[in-house]
């Protein structure tokens, strides 16, 4: 893309410290949104009144309608320049902060999450290339060292803020708290780049794509989202989504490869390392988002945890990540990236391994641990499967591989949450039913139990009510736990798209890397 930037000066001294603050503000304000919501979904469905599974729909509203505005980034930063567009996104971003806030039901929630993802959609890719253009060339990987800790902090901070104003003040201020954040980094990114705008020109758009896109994308997320309370299949409106959804996409496939000007670049995938990086980055963040959404439904509705602790045992997986992040940016070109990645899945599937043990009488400490271990896997999450994303790739190509391995990232982050949601419903109630048929008089075991509780003074109806509340917790922990290790083996089989690819070593490469992380 030919931009005025491409022959102004890097920015210097303290503009420079500001502008990269600025932007990196706006980053951070945006990924917070992304997990911040995660540990007040049980405040948010019990104040409007819905289940915790159907507040989830909160969290894939944003993340869908976010994957769809992404490829439109390209489009949109060359009809009105890469600032304004920036500055347009924050501004709106802001406004649809403050009506989420302001939302008195579930459904008002979910249309004003939706518009918050779709106008979020460009600040991660500008932002990136506003830091890329600040600093001298020699300096990329500063650039983008510096972006990468706003990414890695702020779904650290996100459950530990979600979960302490939940519980001190109201779910709506997790909202609120945008708009400071937003005015300000709107204000001081307009001081330092406004004069710094890229060259605009009028492109045509893949209206037919970008529709074809829209319909299958909302189909199979609505599709997703509302089987379970439908009976999947036996649903005339789940088969009828379906559908829409399989011939969408089946169009959208056909259209895009024939287009000239395509939303989605679908050649790429030509490309092995392109695919075998996407594949392993797209899925694995899908299991690791639906695993963050889980985590902490688990914590506060099976096992008693405040918002504001389960937040906290979230929190240490940012600190090895922020640590080590910057070291094996510096270094990757050194060791094959592939290996990087592999340790990375390993310790992901150790990890979620380790989760998949958790009993209903879990300490903290065993809570947190898995968080402090998969810090080490975040720092060789990212990094090493860009490289080989990017790798071999041409120059030019790189903007739209970009965008478009994004898209399917955060596209996969909104369908791992539902299908993870859907599928804890699911085991949790099979275990309950098996759990049940224990549960008779030539049990022993039961009859000594509520034996015990009419000892205690519990009447009939008391000692079935304790007896079932501690089923259900035993019920969900063991869903929960069939998640984790489905999640665990998962990573494991995405080793071999790791090693489908055959990247291009060396200095070219990681600077390719480097600009596109």
């Amino acid at each position: 893309m030919a931009t005025a930037k491409a022959t102004l000066p890097p920015l210097q001294g303290a503009v420079l410290a500001i502008g990269a603050v600025s932007v990196s503000l706006a980053t951070f304000m945006n990924v917070l949104d992304s997990s911040i919501a995660n540990v007040a979904i049980p405040t948010i469905a019990g104040d409007l009144g819905v289940s915790a599974n159907q507040g989830t729909w909160v969290i894939t509203s944003f993340a869908v309608s976010n994957a769809i505005a992404i490829p439109l980034t390209g489009w949109l930063s060359q009809r009105f320049g890469q600032v304004r567009l920036f500055l347009a996104s924050t501004l709106l971003f802001v406004f649809a902060s403050f009506l989420c806030g302001t939302a008195q039901s579930i459904e008002m929630l979910i249309a004003f999450r939706v518009l918050q993802g779709a106008v979020a959609g460009p600040m991660i890719p500008m932002s990136q290339s506003l830091l890329l253009a600040s600093f001298p060339r020699a300096k990329a990987g500063t650039a983008m060292a510096v972006w990468s800790v706003t990414t890695l902090v702020a779904p650290v901070v996100g459950p530990i803020l979600g979960g302490w104003i939940s519980d001190n003040y109201s779910w709506p201020w997790i909202f609120y708290i945008n708009v400071p954040l937003g005015i300000l980094a709107a204000y001081s990114t307009w001081t330092i780049y406004h004069k710094r705008e890229t060259v605009t020109k009028k492109l045509p758009v893949d209206t037919i794509g970008l529709s074809l896109l829209v319909l299958w994308i909302a189909a199979l997320q609505i599709m997703l989202d509302k089987g379970r309370e439908l009976d999947w299949f036996n649903s005339a409106q789940i088969v009828a989504l379906a559908a829409i959804a399989i011939v969408g996409l089946v169009f959208f496939l056909i259209w895009e490869r024939n287009e000239k000007h395509p939303i989605v670049d679908l050649s790429l995938f030509r490309n092995r390392n392109f695919t075998g990086g996407v594949i392993a980055l797209s899925l694995g963040y899908g299991a690791f988002f639906g695993n963050v959404v889980i985590l902490p439904l688990w914590l506060q509705t099976q096992i008693a945890y405040t918002a504001t602790l389960a937040g906290l045992t979230m929190a240490p997986v940012g600190l090895f990540a922020i640590m080590l992040s910057p070291f094996v940016g510096r270094n990757i070109h050194r060791v094959d990236a592939r290996i990087v990645a592999t340790c990375g899945f390993l310790i992901f599937a150790l990890v979620l391994y380790m989760r998949s043990l958790f009993t209903s009488g879990v300490d903290n400490w065993t809570v947190m641990l898995p968080a402090y271990i998969q810090g080490f896997a975040m720092a060789m999450f990212f990094t090493p499967l860009s490289m080989l994303m990017f790798s071999g790739l041409k120059p030019e190509q790189i903007p739209a591989a970009s965008g478009l391995s994004n898209f399917v990232r955060v596209l996969c982050g909104g369908f791992g949450s539902s299908i993870a949601t859907t599928a804890w419903d699911n085991r949790s109630a099979l275990h309950h039913s098996q759990l049940m048929e224990n549960a008779n008089p030539y049990n022993p075991i039961y009859t000594d139990n509520m034996d015990s509780l009419r000892q205690l003074g519990f009447s009939a109806d008391q000692a079935n009510a304790v007896f079932e509340r501690t089923l259900s917790v035993e019920a969900s922990t063991l869903g929960a736990n069939d998640i984790f290790y489905f999640s665990s083996m998962m990573f494991l089989v995405l080793i071999l798209a790791i090693w489908s690819t055959k990247p291009v070593h060396g200095k070219h490469a990681a600077v390719d890397a480097g600009g596109t992380h």
